[in-house]
C-alpha cells in the first residue's frame, strides 16, 4: 500500500486586508516584510505594531544624534537611522537610532541588522511612544543582549535630557551607566565609543 503524500499548506503571507489577524504563532519577518501598509511598523512577537507620527521636536534630536555619532564613530562601526533590527523572526524593531560593527556583515544583502551586532540603541521619547521606550523596547533590547541603551527625554524647557543605561552583568537588567548617567546640557559616555554632545546644540535652529 503506498503511502500517502500531502503538501504542506502554503505559508499565509501578509496582506493589507489581514495584517492586524496573525496566525495562531504569530507572524514572522518573511510573512510580513512585502506588505504594503499606509504607516510604518514593527513586528512584536509575531504582531504588527503601529509606529505613531512623530513631533519635529523628536525628528530633530533623533536626526543631529545621527549625524553626531556618525562623524565621530570608529571605523569598525556603523549608525544608522530608524533601520530594522532583527531580533528573532518574530520580533523585528526599528530604534531611532542604532550603532552596531560592521564585522561579518554585507550591506548589499543583508535586509536588517542583527541585533547581535548592535552595540548601542537610542530612542527619543514622543508622547506617542512614552510606555514602549521606557519599558517595551528596553526589555527586548536587554533580553536580546545590546549593551547600550540611551533614551532620550525631552525637559520642561525642551531641552533633550539623555539616561544612559548599561547591562549589568550579574542580573542582565539595563542600570543606570555610572554614577552620573542623566545627561543635561552636555552628554559624556566612553562606551561604545567616546562620545562628547552639546545636548543644547541638538535643537538649535
Amino acid at each position: 500500500m503506498g503511502v500517502l503524500m500531502t503538501e504542506r499548506p502554503q505559508e499565509i503571507q501578509a496582506t493589507s486586508d489581514n495584517w492586524w489577524c496573525p496566525p495562531e504563532e504569530g507572524w514572522t519577518y518573511d510573512q510580513v516584510k512585502d506588505v504594503e501598509l499606509p504607516f510604518d511598523w514593527e513586528l512584536v512577537d509575531g504582531v504588527i505594531v503601529v509606529r505613531g507620527q512623530t513631533p519635529y521636536w523628536h525628528d530633530k534630536v533623533k536626526g543631529a544624534i545621527f549625524r553626531v555619532l556618525s562623524s565621530i564613530a570608529p571605523e569598525s562601526h556603523e549608525v544608522a537611522i530608524e533601520t530594522c533590527v532583527m531580533v528573532d523572526e518574530r520580533t523585528v524593531i526599528k530604534p531611532d537610532v542604532v550603532v552596531f560593527e560592521k564585522r561579518g556583515l554585507d550591506p548589499f544583502t543583508m535586509e536588517c541588522v542583527p541585533v547581535a551586532s548592535v552595540r548601542l540603541a537610542v530612542e527619543v521619547v514622543s508622547p506617542g511612544s512614552k510606555r514602549r521606550d521606557q519599558w517595551l523596547k528596553p526589555a527586548i533590547l536587554v533580553e536580546a543582549g545590546v549593551p547600550h541603551y540611551w533614551r532620550v527625554e525631552r525637559d520642561r524647557e525642551n531641552l533633550p535630557v539623555v539616561h544612559e543605561y548599561r547591562i549589568d552583568p550579574d542580573t542582565g537588567a539595563y542600570i543606570p551607566a555610572h554614577e552620573y548617567a542623566i545627561h543635561r546640557e552636555k552628554l559624556s559616555a566612553e562606551k561604545p565609543f567616546p562620545v562628547d554632545i552639546d545636548l543644547r546644540a541638538l535643537i538649535e535652529f
